[in-house]
């Protein structure tokens, strides 16, 4: 197991476990120091995430899922994304989610890749319900703040930190990032965290109401790439300017 793997899946995976959306209970014990071992137990039970794991992890021909490679394709995005036909991921997705009511995975084979922002708006029902034009309800929230975010860190208050960040916005007709608002989210937890403390100015990624990890400018690209990317596929977004 890569130890630097796990961390970093536990710093995406914290945020959802703790609001009760996936893994085991509990899930405050990957924030303690050395807890890669128990990081590794519980990723398993993230029925979510485990599986594109374990297909990137065959892709990258490894046997571990947690590889840093593989953690880092499926949060961030990665040119191992790229590595085989996504009718592929659909053959995995079809025996794995057989069960899974709502959204356009089964439809996907020629747009599906193993990253976050397609099981955000591909396997959850929340972006089907906004393309087949039924009352958004929660769905535009739920979108914004279950995919993977970047923010500007413009204030730090103990174990919470000032970002300002985009918002999801639905038009009727698109569903497009809106103009930069300051929110509070939290970095550390009873003085417990995956991260060290983050400084003004800092590019940041945001997953629910939590600040996952400092980032480069090339991760804070790749984030916004594949979010842009897979709104677009779905015809939430217009293509930008200069891409195909």
């Amino acid at each position: 197991m890569s130890a630097a793997g796990a961390i970093q899946f536990a710093r995406y995976a914290y945020p959802p476990n703790e609001l009760g959306y996936c893994g085991p209970e509990g899930g405050e014990a990957m924030l303690l120091p050395g807890a890669e071992a128990e990081i590794e137990l519980r990723a398993r039970q993230f029925d979510g995430a485990w599986v594109y794991l374990e297909f990137l992890a065959a892709v990258l021909g490894t046997s571990d899922p947690l590889a840093a490679e593989v953690v880092e394709a499926y949060w961030i995005g990665s040119p191992l994304l790229d590595s085989v036909p996504s009718a592929s991921l659909v053959e995995v997705l079809e025996e794995r989610f057989a069960t899974q009511i709502g959204g356009t995975w089964r439809e996907s084979a020629g747009r599906a890749q193993a990253h976050h922002s397609y099981q955000v708006f591909e396997v959850y029902p929340w972006a089907a319900m906004l393309t087949q034009g039924l009352a958004p309800g929660p769905a535009v929230s739920v979108l914004d703040r279950c995919r993977i975010r970047c923010g500007v860190v413009e204030a730090v208050d103990g174990e919470t930190v000032t970002v300002s960040s985009s918002a999801l916005a639905w038009d009727g007709a698109l569903l497009t990032p809106g103009a930069p608002a300051l929110e509070t989210l939290r970095w550390s937890l009873g003085g417990n965290s995956l991260i060290a403390a983050p400084a003004v100015g800092e590019v940041v990624s945001l997953h629910w109401d939590w600040v996952c990890e400092v980032l480069s400018a090339d991760q804070a690209a790749r984030i916004e790439e594949h979010d842009e990317r897979q709104r677009t596929l779905l015809g939430l977004a217009q293509p930008a300017t200069g891409r195909p």
